[in-house]
């Protein structure tokens, strides 16, 4: 596969799988985005090379339009093709009640799951106008917009809420020009964000609650995401798909 596909957040948990697999499923050049870490990506990009991708590692904080642009102005220098954005960076904070919602906190998790995510589908979608070869967008929501987070990450919650509406206008806005943009909203997956927040037993205690019983895999929710940016799910767009065991 010939184009290039966007990993923002790919050095761990779901970003870092989905670049990895979407190496060994075809695509040949795979931006590795992350903020702060560094090895972690570097370790998500020498995966990817291993399996006969070209990887190209760019850092951007994401919670800054600037830095956003120059992560573009670097993706403009590769050479034309198809455009796949798997848009993943974000944050959670410590898990807390409403009287931990300052409004630093709230500020800074919209900045990076909403603000940031915006801005990235919009400098993407220049790039595909531009390109002029198409492309697909998958925004990472999560099942917290659904259920509402209650005394553990309602801000968190909140953001992703944001990124679920603006899926589907986006989608609305784009489908007259062949761009399909999709989300999918992992449940309880084994990754390291629950730890981020505080609660690093999360798992071990939500996981039997739901219907299928297990906490899901990095790998179910990336073969969900590759599935949505490619050609297999050509009449999907506007969908929200639940990787969440039937939470």
């Amino acid at each position: 596969m010939n184009g290039v596909l966007i990993v923002t957040g790919a050095s761990a948990g779901i970003g870092s799988t989905t670049a990895r697999i979407a190496a060994f499923s075809g695509w040949q050049r795979i931006v590795v985005h992350y903020g702060q870490d560094r090895d972690g990506a570097e370790t998500t990009a020498a995966m990817v090379e291993s399996m006969g991708a070209q990887a190209y590692l760019i850092q951007a904080d994401v919670a800054k339009p600037k830095a956003i642009e120059k992560m573009f102005a670097k993706v403009r220098e590769l050479k034309p093709g198809p455009i796949g954005l798997v848009n993943n960076a974000g944050i959670v904070t410590p898990h807390g009640s409403i009287a931990d919602l300052t409004p630093d906190r709230v500020r800074h998790v919209f900045e990076v799951n909403v603000f940031g995510a915006i801005e990235v589908a919009r400098q993407s979608v220049a790039l595909i106008r531009d390109w002029g070869l198409g492309g697909s967008i998958v925004n990472i929501s999560s099942m917290a917009a659904r259920l509402g987070s209650a005394n553990q990450y309602v801000d968190y919650a909140a953001s992703k809420g944001a990124i679920d509406t603006f899926t589907l206008g986006l989608a609305d806005e784009l489908a007259p020009e062949g761009i399909r943009v999709n989300a999918i909203r992992p449940g309880l997956i084994e990754t390291g964000i629950h730890a981020k927040g505080g609660q690093p037993d999360r798992l071990e205690r939500l996981a039997p609650t739901t219907p299928m019983g297990r906490a899901g895999t990095t790998e179910e929710c990336a073969e969900a995401i590759l599935w949505l940016l490619s050609e297999r799910a050509s009449y999907v767009t506007r969908s929200i798909l639940d990787v969440s065991g039937g939470r």
